[in-house]
């Protein structure tokens, strides 16, 4: 008899012979990239969970899903993607979310809260600043892929520094 209510927080593949979760001692679970295998995760839990300014859950091929915490007061940081579409989920806290065609003119503004979502079209300059009193805890689904396997940037200097060097070697 499966019981619905005890789900374990992570499944690999559905057809594995047993249930596997991928846990630390304290019930954690593991945050990092899981790649392009099958892959199933609580993603409010490990959200909230995430204490990383950003952490690559699951990257494929055609798509890839980050956590972020975002300080009190603090932002993700003006960007644009020329040719990644892409979605936030806020699953903590409160923000106000800018965007725009033009870096100098985010004509789009709008509060968000826990539940809301976030739809970024390609090419549109966007920022988001949390203005509550705890981390705005998110998760970022870019299609394709913006950052590479395994990314992990504990703050926001990490992830800048990252985005420069990676800039230079292009």
């Amino acid at each position: 008899m499966f019981y619905y209510n005890s789900h374990p927080n992570f499944w690999t593949l559905p057809y594995e012979s047993r249930w596997f979760c991928n846990c630390s001692s304290r019930g954690n679970r593991i945050i990092k990239d899981y790649g392009s295998k099958q892959f199933v995760v609580d993603i409010n839990k490990v959200t909230k969970q995430n204490n990383t300014f950003r952490t690559a859950l699951w990257t494929g091929t055609h798509l890839q899903t980050t956590l972020m915490s975002i300080d009190v007061g603090d932002d993700i940081g003006l960007e644009m993607h020329p040719d990644v579409d892409q979605f936030l989920r806020i699953e903590q806290g409160q923000g106000i979310v800018r965007m725009g065609k033009n870096r100098n003119n985010l004509n789009f503004e709008r509060h968000v809260f826990d539940d809301y979502a976030i739809f970024i079209p390609a090419g549109t300059w966007h920022n988001l600043t949390n203005t509550g009193n705890v981390p705005l805890k998110l998760y970022s689904i870019y299609a394709p892929p913006n950052h590479p396997f395994g990314t992990v940037h504990v703050t926001k200097a990490d992830a800048i520094t990252a985005e420069e060097n990676h800039h230079h070697s292009n």
